[in-house]
């Protein structure tokens, strides 16, 4: 044998083990048969394994091999089905080159994907030699960890930000705003169910470079990412940032723009401390009256500007959806009251808007009454109610609404349930959710929709948040997931997510305020209750007609018109424990038997009008009766 084939032979023989060593596991959801990432596999020694983003684990382990070994099964949201002693688990047959599936039960409505950012995405599969989408899978720009995203379309190319961000060679890492460039699919980019493919900005050292470092000293932070078109037809992407120092205090606040020529933000406005509004959060653009504005969504969209550069640059010309009167402040409330006493929300300049927990404070100060406020955000089976943190708002084309994904706060984890809820108009109602992920004692905060990856005219729709034991006592952090942006896909068309929506008094009859056209609102905004637009197992549809001249409900199908459609679908009167937010509708008939009306109140303020003797239907109940503007 000559030299030359004994190299060639020893080579094969030591890269053959590379792949072959390992006893390759792979976990699935049972629904989809899809990997399932961030799966913790734990032996009776407690050796730990989690998935990477394809759903495999790669075990090697001297002792270990060449025997049955025990693994403990857990995931956030997902399930593995007990044995006969109550362990959530199974034992496989180790050995070299071996495999394994494991199924998992989804309890998340929404399917985890992958992860975004960080080091090792598809560690396992690149060391059992699996295939996997991304052109950097195992590290890219030496990022580590990196907090909250915000992302904005930009010359056809999808920009992405993000806050502090962790490096391999360090404890200290970027803390002002490394960002990354991506094509979209049709461009070359990766299906959004595959994965991102992120070129980073890097600096010499190849790590993710700072993109928006203002002057002064401590971190520079950044949100209310936004495309504005000036007065030359040229687009603009514009920033709010800010300056912090010990850890949480801003001392600086102002807007940078993003420069083509050198690729970083640079500070284009310093906006006084004080201001009331200010841009943040995740914006959209809409067209009111004509006028076209940008809303900041944090989560919910109550603060907003003209959407030009001039305008965006003036925290003066900034305006809250409000209650509060014009030019009052938080610390020393004053309410603005109609003539009949109920409070006047409308925009107005220089003055707070009143988020969830402003408003909470209010209805304790006894300033507000609960069916008074804005936000009225809660379970849409039990009623609790559900204090929106972070999240986003964009226009759905496949459900024809605004749609929210948020995460709460104090809830089952501290930070890290996220829920789906769906409104007219962006300003509400918000009221009926759904929750759509969850976490044990772990957060997942600041949730971004990507509404530029919605499939299927928005049926599917794709939205990430940071994975974190940050804000919780679990001291246990996963490896190579913490602190990282992870992935999700949300079917719209799934059967959890049929939310009772407004159903608005229209005449003599009801309409869903279904909108016709993006940006468009329902014909009138008097909510008398909501309801079911698409059937469900145990609902019922219902019809409006017209016999002998009287407009009158009907239920299970019009008689006088086959082909009519269902106003919409409610529960029926005598349903079997119906969930806690549904009450009894009640059909009243005139004097003369003219006229039929229909409430969920229990009397009719006109005089001689009786109630039929038992309800018509159940409906989802209206928490407030406030009337929203048409925008």
């Amino acid at each position: 044998m000559t030299q030359a084939a004994l190299f060639l032979m020893l080579s094969l023989i030591a890269a053959e083990p590379a792949t072959q060593r390992f006893f390759t596991i792979e976990v699935v959801d049972e629904q989809t048969g899809r990997g399932v990432p961030l799966v913790e596999l734990r032996t009776v020694n407690d050796i730990r394994l989690v998935t990477d983003s394809n759903g495999i684990a790669a075990f090697e382990e001297p002792g270990l091999m060449d025997q049955p070994v025990f693994f403990h099964v857990s995931s956030h949201g997902y399930e593995f089905p007990k044995d006969g002693f109550g362990y959530r688990g199974k034992s496989l047959p180790v050995r070299e080159g071996g495999s394994a599936q494991l199924k998992l039960k989804r309890i998340n409505i929404a399917e985890r994907l992958y992860r975004v950012t960080g080091g090792g995405i598809y560690r396992d599969s690149v060391l059992v030699g699996r295939p996997n989408p991304l052109r950097q899978p195992v590290i890219n720009g030496k990022v580590l960890g990196s907090d909250s995203v915000i992302n904005a379309l930009y010359r056809g190319k999808i920009y992405w930000f993000w806050g502090d961000t962790n490096r391999p060679a360090y404890p200290l890492g970027n803390f002002n705003v490394p960002g990354a460039t991506s094509l979209l699919p049709a461009d070359g980019g990766l299906n959004p169910r595959q994965g991102v493919n992120l070129e980073y900005f890097v600096g010499e050292d190849g790590f993710a470079r700072a993109e928006a470092q203002m002057p002064g000293s401590g971190p520079t932070w950044i949100d209310g990412l936004v495309v504005l078109r000036d007065g030359t037809g040229r687009d603009r992407m514009f920033a709010g940032y800010a300056k912090i120092r010990n850890l949480l205090d801003v001392y600086e606040r102002g807007l940078v723009e993003f420069d083509d020529a050198t690729q970083r933000f640079k500070k284009a406005a310093t906006f006084p401390l004080d201001s009331p509004t200010l841009l943040g959060g995740h914006p959209f653009l809409k067209v009111v009256d004509g006028v076209e504005y940008v809303y900041f969504a944090k989560p919910y969209p109550l603060i907003r500007v003209k959407a030009d550069p001039e305008s965006l640059a003036q925290p003066e010309r900034y305006e809250a959806f409000t209650c509060l009167v014009k030019g009052s402040r938080l610390d020393a409330p004053k309410i603005d009251r109609a003539e009949d006493g109920s409070p006047h929300y409308s925009w107005k300049t220089n003055t707070p808007a009143l988020f969830a927990a402003e408003q909470a404070k209010l209805v304790q100060q006894n300033l507000l009454k609960p069916d008074e406020v804005l936000l009225a955000l809660q379970d849409a089976d039990s009623g609790k109610a559900v204090s929106a943190h972070g999240g986003s708002v964009y226009w759905n084309d496949h459900l024809k609404r605004w749609v929210m994904i948020t995460v709460e706060v104090g809830g089952t984890s501290f930070l890290g349930e996220v829920w789906f809820a769906t409104a007219d108009s962006p300003l509400g109602p918000w009221v009926y959710a759904r929750k759509v992920v969850t976490h044990d004692n772990y957060s997942f905060y600041n949730p971004k929709q990507h509404p530029m990856w919605n499939e299927e005219g928005g049926r599917s729709l794709f939205f990430e948040g940071t994975y974190t034991h940050t804000f919780t006592d679990n001291k246990d952090a996963t490896p190579r997931y913490d602190y990282n942006q992870v992935m999700y896909r949300l079917d719209l068309a799934a059967p959890q997510l049929n939310l009772p929506v407004a159903v608005y008094r229209h005449g003599e009859t009801f309409v869903l305020g279904q909108p016709h056209g993006k940006g468009t609102e329902p014909s009138t905004t008097a909510v008398a209750f909501f309801a079911l637009e698409r059937p469900e197992e145990k609902s019922v549809p219902v019809f409006a007609t017209k016999t002998e001249g009287i407009a009158k409900l009907v239920l299970g199908a019009d008689p006088d018109n086959e082909k009519a459609s269902p106003c919409f679908h409610a529960l029926p009167a005598d349903a079997k424990q119906p969930p806690a937010t549904t009450v009894p509708l009640f059909e009243f008939t005139s004097p003369d038997g003219k006229t039929r009306v229909y409430s969920t109140a229990t009397t009719w303020p006109d005089p001689g009008y009786r109630r039929a003797e038992a309800p018509f239907c159940r409906v989802w109940r209206n928490p407030t009766r406030l009337n929203l503007p048409r925008e």
